[in-house]
């Protein structure tokens, strides 16, 4: 029995045919693409036309690699980005400390060249902090009586007058600012010399120079300077420059209103100045210490003298008694007569020493019994 497919449904050459043909045109394309590249353009067109469906097949792994790239890349750019910040702020802080410290630097610079200039004796301090009464402008240095600091001081900047010792500790002082309402300072106008008195006001951010009559030449923008009238300011130094000056028909005095030159509540570092106040001895108390010194020189002088009389009467009462007693015998009645004698010819001194013999001298019956024996 026959099991082959009819005629219609006949299908070519057998398998085994096309099995060989096959191999043998693979054979050959790969030779003559490998030795003559006739299968490149064939290629380029098939590869062309296959990337669409080779991308479209990419696209999963795509996205799920863009992720895991997105979560990696946010963790690593948010980290870099706090130690920027990190490093941002600690190059803010060197920054900050270095202007500080440039600040500073030409502040003592300036405080060593005014301290050069100055012709008093002054000490550096510090700051320490702010008294806590909020009504008051004070501040407290941290130099006391140990380093030789007065009260009543001068403080002073590189700028001028901050204040005035007003309270001495052994180790801390106690500094009224300038803008204090009880602080006053004699100061003049250094372009016309007129000398006046500047107080603090209650707000402390200005200056009240009194006493300034309204036709006196003030103008804004002269610079106040010390006077030295007081002994205790040297002269020269800088207060303050005037703001504004109002001047009222009703009144004797003008109003002036100043601002202080130094930066009063900015300064740190400063210098307490030292003052020797001289004060005209008094005429009366010169008087009298003059005759207190001639007085004890007269008594050194009197002394030796009274003591070499003093020998002298008493010789010469020790020479009298043994004569005296008979006389005393012979006449007793001369006894109160010679009392008087004896005072007027012994001096002060020797009178306890004279009197003492002529006692004896003058006793009738001791002597009497004495020439009877």
């Amino acid at each position: 029995m026959e099991y082959s497919p009819p005629p219609l449904f006949k299908q070519g050459p057998s398998a085994l045919a096309r099995l060989i043909f096959f191999v043998v045109l693979a054979i050959a394309l790969l030779i003559s693409d490998a030795r003559f590249n006739t299968l490149e353009i064939a290629r380029g067109m098939l590869g062309a036309g296959l990337y669409p469906l080779q991308r479209a097949a990419l696209v999963p792994r795509d996205i799920f690699m863009g992720a895991a790239d997105l979560a990696v890349t946010s963790a690593n750019l948010r980290s870099e980005n706090q130690k920027l910040a990190d490093k941002n702020l600690q190059l803010s802080v060197k920054a900050g400390d270095a202007a500080q410290l440039a600040i500073e630097n030409a502040h003592l610079r300036a405080l060593l060249n005014l301290q050069s200039r100055a012709t008093t004796d002054e000490t550096p301090a510090e700051i320490q902090y702010d008294t806590r009464d909020p009504f008051t402008q004070k501040v407290v240095i941290g130099k006391g009586s140990q380093q030789n600091i007065q009260d009543g001081a001068p403080v002073v900047t590189e700028d001028g007058v901050i204040g005035q010792v007003t309270r001495v500790f052994p180790m801390q002082s106690e500094v009224t600012l300038l803008t204090d309402k009880d602080q006053a300072v004699p100061v003049q106008i250094a372009r016309t010399g007129l000398r006046s008195v500047i107080y603090g006001t209650p707000k402390g951010d200005t200056l009240d120079l009194r006493f300034v009559p309204i036709s006196a030449d003030v103008q804004a923008g002269d610079e106040l300077v010390t006077s030295g009238l007081d002994g205790i300011y040297p002269p020269g130094l800088r207060v303050a420059k005037v703001l504004r000056v109002d001047k009222q028909a009703d009144t004797a005095f003008a109003r002036v209103v100043c601002v202080p030159i130094a930066a009063v509540r900015g300064a740190r570092q400063l210098l307490v100045l030292h003052y020797n106040v001289n004060v005209p001895p008094n005429p009366i108390e010169v008087e009298a210490a003059a005759a207190a010194k001639e007085a004890k020189e007269n008594k050194g002088k009197k002394k030796p003298a009274a003591k070499a009389a003093a020998p002298a009467s008493a010789s010469g009462a020790s020479a009298a008694v043994p004569g005296s007693a008979p006389a005393a015998a012979e006449k007793p009645a001369e006894k109160p007569a010679e009392k008087p004698a004896a005072k007027a010819t012994a001096p002060k001194a020797a009178s306890g020493a004279a009197a003492r013999p002529s006692k004896k001298a003058h006793m009738p019956k001791p002597a009497s019994s004495g020439a009877a024996r």
